[in-house]
């Protein structure tokens, strides 16, 4: 067993070219914790921002105040050591997890170690990249969908970013749960929602989308800049939820008076869900759209990438 590891760390916030291939120590599982050889390891949206200042988590900024520090939730990889205690997983099982989120994971890295219970196995027919991909966006959008909203049959529910890594699933939820969803996309992003469910897309960039939706039950800003718009759209009694700086300000006074409701939200660590999810992707009932793959110490690369706006999808670092 290696005493230390290949990991991506950086010494001062800022932008991609600050990301840097180092060596760690290889973490030890405590009890009720497994360490995970990681195969691949999912690249998202909060990575950058963390990374150019530790922003992006609202108030919730666990310990990413200060570098050093790596960043990193998604995972996906092989139980290579258990601590005591743990029941569900033995050395050699493949899982995937978004363990800690959002206080440090180190999810760059070979090897990350983290309460069992924040893992689930990985289905025989599932990919290591595509299982990689899934856990933040996956968890978002079912902890929003399902969880926060309770989406039900014939609801109509609009998903603003709805090519992104949380929006394209997002969109496959509620249509699983019956839902008619509208998304906003570019235009390219359109035929790719449409044949993951969505009912109705709508280009953010040319069209007006209070005009374009009609009366909305459900709103998911993924943007962090159309919760008003949203709110306009809305019915009484429906709820807007803001990911991921939460509700902007004044907002929450506006919905009261309207009879509306609207609420922050931030992903939680849940294995037991994942386990559904997995199901769900392996019955090929979820899919995960994979935008890109790099390699580990090409992390800086990913982030420009995913920087550039324009991904459908998720990107994923291999290892």
């Amino acid at each position: 067993m290696p005493t230390t590891m290949r990991a991506i760390t950086q010494d001062t916030a800022g932008g991609p070219e600050v990301l840097h291939l180092t060596e760690a120590p290889v973490p030890e599982p405590i009890p009720t914790e497994i360490r995970v050889r990681v195969t691949a390891a999912g690249v998202n949206p909060v990575d950058t921002k963390v990374r150019a200042g530790g922003a992006g988590l609202g108030s919730a900024g666990g310990d990413m105040t200060a570098p050093p520090f790596t960043v990193g939730w998604d995972v996906a990889g092989v139980v290579d050591a258990v601590g005591m205690g743990v029941t569900r997983f033995a050395v050699g099982d493949r899982v995937y997890g978004m363990p800690w989120f959002p206080r440090q994971a180190g999810g760059y890295a070979e090897y990350v170690t983290a309460p069992s219970r924040q893992f689930a196995r990985i289905p025989d027919d599932v990919d290591d990249v595509t299982a990689a991909a899934t856990p933040l966006a996956a968890l978002t959008a079912w902890q929003i969908i399902v969880d926060t909203a309770d989406v039900q049959r014939d609801q109509r529910v609009l998903i603003h970013a709805a090519g992104g890594g949380v929006g394209h699933l997002a969109v496959q939820i509620a249509k699983a749960r019956g839902a008619y969803v509208i998304g906003t996309a570019s235009a390219g992003k359109h035929a790719d929602l449409v044949a993951l469910g969505l009912d109705e897309a709508i280009d953010h960039r040319t069209e007006d989308v209070a005009e374009a939706t009609g009366d909305i039950d459900v709103a998911v800003d993924l943007t962090e800049t159309n919760g008003p718009a949203s709110l306009a759209v809305m019915r009484p009694g429906g709820l807007l939820v803001c990911v991921p700086s939460g509700v902007p300000e004044g907002l929450t006074e506006r919905a009261h008076a309207e009879g509306k409701r609207v609420t922050d939200f931030l992903v939680e660590p849940d294995g037991v869900a994942l386990t559904g999810i997995a199901r769900l992707i392996d019955e090929d009932v979820l899919t995960v759209r994979i935008a890109g793959t790099f390699p580990l110490e090409d992390a800086a690369a990913a982030h420009r990438e995913l920087e550039k706006g324009s991904t459908f999808g998720k990107l994923v670092l291999t290892l």
